[in-house]
């Protein structure tokens, strides 16, 4: 038999959780369609870019947001077969979770949440494109996040000195 804690939480505990996932910007583009799909293609080249941004909602909600933008481009006769952009967003839910806590949670926790909801509509739209699905790999945001973090460090450390 398995015991089931049914304590309430006294109102100082921490609280974390995920309340929403929604879609705030969507778009693909298949330009050269049908054409692209007639002829021969090569390997394509996949261009991308994925950045995160947050902001408060109000004292207990932060929106977490993930911006992925593709491109790919046939190799062989160097035309752009599509173009997709996602934006998608969480909203979380967070109470009494102390200050040292907050920045790794919004740059790591919650976009590893949303990440797998991205790649899923990413690989659904290029798919529902026409193309072989495009998978996006794994993303590290705890080691992204520490990059950031010492990237910042050195621009404040160079604007020191050049003061």
């Amino acid at each position: 038999m398995t015991d089931i804690d049914t304590t309430t939480p006294d109102e100082n505990t921490p609280v974390f959780s995920l309340q929403k996932l929604y879609t705030r910007d969507i778009s693909f583009e298949n330009p050269n369609a049908p054409f692209v799909f007639a002829g021969s293609m090569g390997q394509p080249k996949i261009d991308m870019n994925l950045s995160t941004k947050n902001r408060q909602i109000d004292a207990e909600h932060c929106e977490v947001t993930i911006k992925v933008s593709a491109q790919a481009h046939d190799t062989e006769n160097d035309k752009l077969l599509f173009e997709v952009e996602v934006e998608y967003a969480g909203l979380f839910y967070m109470k009494n979770i102390p200050e040292e806590h907050l920045e790794i949670l919004l740059g790591v926790d919650c976009p590893a949440t949303i990440f797998p909801y991205v790649r899923q509509l990413i690989s659904q739209l290029t798919g529902d494109g026409g193309f072989i699905p495009l998978m996006l790999d794994p993303v590290n945001f705890s080691a992204a996040f520490e990059h950031n973090r010492q990237q910042i460090a050195a621009q404040e450390k160079a604007a020191e000195t050049t003061h």
